[in-house]
Parts: C-alpha cells; sequence; structure tokens
C-alpha cells in the first residue's frame, strides 16, 4: 500500500529521515525546506534531495496536498508559524505531525491551527541523537491518533512509542530530559575553557573521576563541548522553549534561558 510521507524542513532529521523512509517500498517521501528558494544553498539541498531519492517540492501548498502524512520538522521558533501555513493545504485525511522540540502550550498553539482543517495532530518527542540511530531514533508521541500513525510508521523501521491521547505529555518529557542533557552540555562548555585557561584540567578531571567513577569525564566534555559548537543555535532554540514551559508551570526559568544563551554564543563564537 502506497504511503505518501512529506517533511516540511530539509535539516538534519529532514535529511535523515527522509532518506531511509524513501528507500522503503511503497513509501514516496516529498521534501521542502524554506532555504529552497536561497539562491546559495538551494540548488544544492535540492540535488541533496535528489540524489537521495526525494522530491524537493517547490512550494509549502503542494508539498502538504500530495501527502498522506506531513511531518514538520523544522526549527523551534518556527514551529506555530510552519502549522499555520500548512493549514490551509491539508485536509480531514491527513495526519500533521509536529515534531520539533517545543513546549507543550507552543504544540498545542500548533495544533489549534492544524484542526482548524479537520486533519489530525500528533506531537513526536525525539529523545536522543539521531544521527547514528536515523528513523530507529526513539521517539515518544500523543495525540488522538498517535497509536494508530506511531503503529503506521513502526512498521516502516521507526522505533515511536504513544504515551498519551492528549497534547503535551510527549513535549513536556523530552524537554525535562533536556534541562539536564542540555545543561550538562553548556557546563562542559565553561568547564573546559575556565579548567584550560587555568591550566587545572588534569586535576580536575581526576577529581571528577573520583567522584564519579562511571564517568569518562575527558571524553564527556569533548564530545558535549563538539556538539554545542555544531548545534548549539538550534539547541539554544530548544532551551528557551525548555524555559517558557517551566514558567508555564509557574516555575523560574531563568536557568534554563541560561543554558539556552550559553549555546548560543559558544556556537556563533568562531562564526563572526
Amino acid at each position: 500500500m502506497s504511503l505518501g510521507i512529506a517533511f516540511i524542513g530539509y535539516g538534519e532529521v529532514g535529511q535523515l529521515f527522509a532518506r531511509q523512509l524513501a528507500a522503503k517500498p511503497g513509501v514516496r517521501i516529498g521534501v521542502y525546506d524554506i532555504l529552497f528558494g536561497d539562491p546559495e544553498t538551494g540548488p544544492l539541498l535540492r540535488e541533496q534531495a535528489r540524489e537521495a531519492g526525494v522530491h524537493a517540492a517547490s512550494d509549502l501548498g503542494n508539498l502538504c496536498r500530495e501527502a498522506d502524512i506531513v511531518i514538520s520538522a523544522v526549527t523551534a521558533d518556527s514551529a506555530v508559524a510552519v502549522a499555520s501555513q500548512a493549514a490551509p493545504h491539508i485536509h480531514s485525511s491527513q495526519i500533521y505531525i509536529d515534531l520539533n522540540s517545543v513546549s507543550p502550550a507552543t504544540k498545542e498553539r500548533a495544533a489549534e491551527h492544524i484542526r482548524q482543517s479537520g486533519a489530525g495532530f500528533v506531537e513526536f518527542a525525539v529523545m536522543a541523537p539521531v544521527r547514528d540511530p536515523g528513523i530507529e531514533v526513539p521517539i515518544l508521541s500523543g495525540g488522538q491518533a498517535a497509536e494508530a500513525v506511531s503503529t503506521r510508521l513502526n512498521e516502516l523501521g521507526m522505533k515511536i512509542t504513544p504515551v498519551s491521547t492528549g497534547i503535551g505529555t510527549a513535549s513536556a518529557t523530552k524537554l525535562c530530559r533536556s534541562i539536564v542533557i542540555k545543561g550538562m552540555e553548556a557546563l562542559m562548555v565553561d568547564f573546559t575553557l575556565a579548567s584550560e585557561k587555568a591550566g587545572v584540567m588534569p586535576a580536575v578531571l581526576a577529581s571528577l573521576k573520583a567522584s564519579y567513577p562511571g564517568m569518562d569525564w575527558e571524553n564527556v566534555a569533548k564530545v558535549m563541548m563538539s556538539r554545542v559548537k555544531q548545534h548549539g543555535i538550534r539547541r539554544a532554540a530548544e532551551m528557551r522553549e525548555a524555559s517558557r514551559m517551566i514558567d508555564e508551570f509557574g516555575l523560574d526559568g531563568s536557568l534554563a534561558k541560561a543554558i539556552a544563551d550559553r549555546h548560543e554564543s559558544f556556537a556563533k563564537a568562531d562564526r563572526t
């Protein structure tokens, strides 16, 4: 049975998922990214799509109209705007999936736009880095259609676990985890820079290993530094959503905001 899947956003997740799913029998993949219209980056992105066996749509409307499942894989700060732009082009027989790392309230705002079209809205929360596992990365899902769409995509090799018929549980789980992981990454940035500047890195590592012998602190610091350098701008947007979520709970989201600022500043440091 043929299945059409459309990806809005052709970044790291969109490229990896689209390529792997396009290799499955009976699956048609279409993609659209706002950068397709950029004279510098657009031609390369479209060529990458062609080589991956996926169709690069000329605009968002054409992409959405041809799909059974529409997956939003954009930046956190674009999730609601993209849902608003996609809503006029989808209908009641389609499913719209938001896998962006945003707060429960932001997911709900995106869902409001999609519900106006009659389409089903499902939230995805990607629970680990996607580069190595690809479509087998653990994902949590939520929404009235979560179980049905998860089953359908799991048949293609994905690893999706429905956790709620409502919207918000999956995204809250993801962002609460991100507070820890992205917080550690920000700590590793400042720890590495400060200890190297002071010339005390070996002594600090020895102390950390004595206190937490199960951790390879030297490798943790290297890996997390590289992640922030490469993905810090995108992760900063995610942590601002975490800060917003904490504030919406009536708690203090200032630490999550500071983590976001540190990710962004370190990622931008060598790009100016």
